[in-house]
């Protein structure tokens, strides 16, 4: 099987090769800003089936999958932030509350399109002003949606988990190798 991540992510790729190492990667040029959708949730599944769709379309008989995902906080998508301020107005809302983290896959093989989105809940702690100062400050928060991403400093903060963790990571492996399994 021709297999292709249509995503740039590093975590990405390493989660897949947790199950083969025999895939390629082609970043989508998808214009992302197009989508627009009703819940964050239906939002995420659109961007990973116009990323996957669009890489397909350029492999004919490739089996490709895309993947997309956001945080969601009271049904506001917090995307990565654009400066400093963003950044840490997005750790105030998620300090001492509640959010989700869905992550959209889709996956075709140019004939046959399948996709699902998997949602984890995210608890912090609430963060020190002054913690959420320093962070801001480091290069950290900027490639990650929500402004932060666990498997780095914002672990210190991280109070519960209900759900997948590699939801969280941007590959659900579980769920994805199960679907990609059946292409």
């Amino acid at each position: 099987m021709d297999l292709i991540l249509a995503s740039g992510s590093p975590r990405r790729r390493e989660l897949l090769s947790l199950y083969t190492s025999d895939f390629s990667v082609c970043v989508s040029d998808f214009d992302e800003s197009a989508v627009t959708a009703p819940t964050p949730a239906r939002l995420v599944e659109e961007l990973a089936r116009g990323k996957c769709l669009a890489v397909s379309a350029q492999h004919p008989g490739a089996v490709v999958i895309g993947c997309d995902t956001v945080v969601d906080v009271n049904g506001e998508v917090f995307g990565k932030p654009h400066s400093p301020a963003d950044a840490k107005r997005m750790l105030r809302a998620l300090s001492g509350a509640t959010h989700e983290v869905h992550t959209g896959v889709c996956i075709s093989d140019g004939e046959r399109t399948e996709s699902f989105v998997d949602t984890c809940r995210v608890k912090f702690f609430p963060i020190p002003e002054a913690e959420i100062d320093r962070y801001a400050a480091t290069e950290e928060p900027y490639d990650k949606a929500g402004a932060y991403a666990i498997q780095g400093r914002a672990a210190l903060w991280l109070d519960a988990i209900e759900g997948d963790y590699y939801t969280i990571m941007g590959l659900p492996v579980s769920r994805t190798i199960r679907l990609l399994q059946q292409f």
